[in-house]
């Protein structure tokens, strides 16, 4: 466990204050290592705070480049990273909040070939994809390998996060048991999204994360919060876990990784 100095006691001072997480609390953060899936609209807030927060080691997976039309939404890119790829400025931008870090960037398409490599020597990960087939992908490598996730989902007002403690709480596909058909769900290149809306998911999937590694309070596990901006309400959906889930279920069709973006006919992104 890391012994915090005097200058981190300083920066977490308001952390470190906390009933529930004190010094040992930050010793936990400073310790631990979150994947964050994805350096767009709910990984830039998400990654900022976490970031911000002292989380030990943060590791960025995305493959795109910056782009003029993200930074409407995605807080981790400047107009100066336009062509830049993302994690680079990802990377920047992170430590030049808070250089007690590492950030390890991951400038890959996550494929069912590569993803158990990444996510292995992660304490949670957090998907913030836009797209279904990275999202099954996410969910699937997650459940096999154990691994806890932070789930977030944005469109056009509305938002939703859960966190999936697998073979504990509900997952991904207890919630939609498979890909929806090709052109049946717009995406938000073609729907929009307001920022803040991206912004507020990001931000609860920090949160989720903070709780999870500090051992508090309630975790959204078995619950579907949405969101809905245009007034400003929030709602939570119970979420039991599906006994028939091709995953995590009782009897488990899905017992090894597949890409589908064949079955999706999309190019994978990683831009929320």
């Amino acid at each position: 466990m890391i012994k915090l100095n005097e200058e981190q006691i300083e920066r977490y001072s308001r952390q470190i204050i906390l009933p529930n997480v004190g010094g040992k609390g930050q010793e936990k953060l400073l310790s631990s290592k979150v994947l964050i899936i994805g350096a767009g609209g709910l990984g830039s807030p998400c990654a900022l705070y976490l970031a911000s927060a002292g989380v030990g080691k943060i590791g960025i997976v995305d493959s795109d480049k910056v782009e003029l039309n993200n930074l409407q939404r995605q807080l981790l890119h400047s107009a100066k990273d336009v062509g830049r790829p993302k994690v680079e400025s990802a990377k920047d931008r992170l430590l030049g909040i808070n250089q007690d870090i590492e950030v390890i960037t991951y400038n890959i398409r996550l494929t069912s070939e590569n993803i158990l490599d990444v996510i292995k020597n992660y304490d949670i990960v957090v998907d913030g994809s836009d797209n279904f087939p990275t999202r099954y992908l996410v969910n699937d490598a997650c459940v096999l390998s154990n691994k806890p996730l932070s789930h977030g989902g944005i469109f056009r007002f509305e938002g939703q996060a859960i966190t999936i403690l697998p073979h504990q709480s509900a997952c991904y596909r207890c919630l939609f048991a498979s890909p929806p058909p090709p052109g049946l769900v717009p995406s938000c290149q073609e729907a929009g999204i307001l920022g803040a809306v991206a912004g507020i998911i990001g931000t609860i999937q920090a949160n989720e994360v903070l709780k999870y590694i500090l051992g508090i309070g309630n975790l959204l596990t078995g619950k579907l919060l949405v969101f809905n901006a245009l007034d400003s309400s929030f709602r939570q959906v119970k979420v039991p876990k599906d006994p028939k889930c091709p995953v995590c279920g009782e009897n488990p069709t899905v017992t090894k990784l597949i890409d589908y973006e064949e079955f999706c006919r999309v190019r994978p992104r990683l831009m929320e």
